[in-house]
């Protein structure tokens, strides 16, 4: 007499659920002191260095041949170079979302984290410790962060049921989306690496982790020099 078997299964999103690979933009390009990045909004906006586009070209490779619906990036220039050779290889447009733009970092704009972060800045050290962006004079709180994230992620879930779409952001939007999906301390997935990788599902007001920081497809290219930090 035969006996009903019951295998392991893999995961499948719940019906009506959106897909999102999350991509950190490429390295941009290095911050020097007296020279600032240009500002978009407030907000540094730096363009990609050669390192930043190399990664760019291995991420359209990694992903030319998902079934993606539809391509996301910020306002900011690095999201959106970083995106657009897969949008060539998928022949898709990069639609920008207003709400997915990288921290807004108040004093330290412009570079100036990078700068700060290398001279061991005590107010840097504090970031860390209390897993805050605002410890820096008028920066973004993370409670204004992460609504404003959450409200971009579900207008794009909302657009997209039962699909696929790659989303280009920032190693600070990364980070704070993945701490409310799971509830985890403040910067628990900080530093995210320039071109990685990251997996997640949105299905109504739920969250799914499904991968972070996949950085495979990048090796044998030359460590970006920022990847420790969140943005």
């Amino acid at each position: 007499m035969s006996q009903t078997e019951y295998r392991q299964a893999r995961f499948t999103a719940p019906p009506g659920a959106c897909a999102m690979i999350l991509v950190r933009h490429g390295e941009s390009r290095a911050a020097k002191p007296g020279e600032p990045f240009p500002l978009v909004d407030g907000q540094g906006d730096p363009e990609l260095a050669p390192n930043g586009r190399a990664q760019a070209v291995r991420v359209a490779e990694r992903l030319k041949d998902e079934p993606i619906a539809a391509l996301y990036a910020t306002k900011l220039q690095r999201t959106q170079e970083t995106a657009a050779p897969l949008a060539e290889r998928l022949n898709l447009q990069v639609n920008v979302n207003p709400d997915l733009h990288e921290v807004h970092l108040g004093e330290w704009e412009g570079g100036v984290l990078r700068i700060k972060a290398a001279e061991g800045d005590p107010i840097y050290e504090r970031i860390h410790a209390e897993g805050r962006w605002d410890v820096i004079p008028g920066a973004e709180s993370t409670e204004a962060l992460r609504t404003r994230l959450l409200r971009g992620l579900h207008t794009i879930a909302r657009a997209h049921p039962d699909q696929l779409v790659a989303v280009f952001v920032h190693g600070g939007v990364i980070g704070q989306i993945l701490e409310a999906a799971t509830g985890a301390r403040g910067f628990a997935f900080s530093g995210a690496d320039n071109g990685s990788i990251s997996h997640l599902v949105v299905s109504g007001e739920q969250l799914i982790v499904r991968g972070f920081n996949d950085a495979s497809h990048l090796i044998g290219l030359a460590d970006a020099g920022g990847s420790q930090l969140p943005t």
